[in-house]
């Protein structure tokens, strides 16, 4: 990473930089993914570019790669928890009144109960 791919006051930078604790359950060269700290199913994993990128509003197709790559790790992540089978959901929130609290894009995997329609 160079100082331009990142943000020092954003948390998951920090996480991805390992100056905070995470249960890291995937990571390559493009993506990291974590177990969120206040889970709303049995598997919930988050996946964040290790690019800082703040929000999906922001996204060109130079982008189409890394959010492509989300998608397939978010998949991989259900498959290896054994619950893609029963289905999984992915969910990314763009913007304050979508949800988003941490402006680093990240992908919340859903498994292992019932999800209903629509969230919350």
């Amino acid at each position: 990473m160079t100082v331009t791919d990142m943000d020092t006051d954003c948390l998951f930078c920090k996480i991805r930089d390992g100056r905070i604790p995470a249960n890291i359950t995937y990571r390559d060269d493009y993506v990291l993914a974590f177990a969120d700290i206040g889970p709303k199913a049995p598997l919930h994993d988050l996946v964040v570019p290790l690019r800082h990128m703040a929000t999906l509003a922001d996204a060109s197709a130079d982008d189409a790669e890394i959010y492509g790559r989300m998608m397939v790790v978010a998949s991989k992540l259900a498959r290896e928890s054994g619950r893609a089978a029963g289905g999984f959901r992915v969910v990314m929130n763009a913007g304050p009144d979508a949800g988003q609290s941490v402006h680093h894009i990240h992908l919340h995997v859903l498994a292992g109960r019932p999800l209903g329609w629509p969230p919350c």
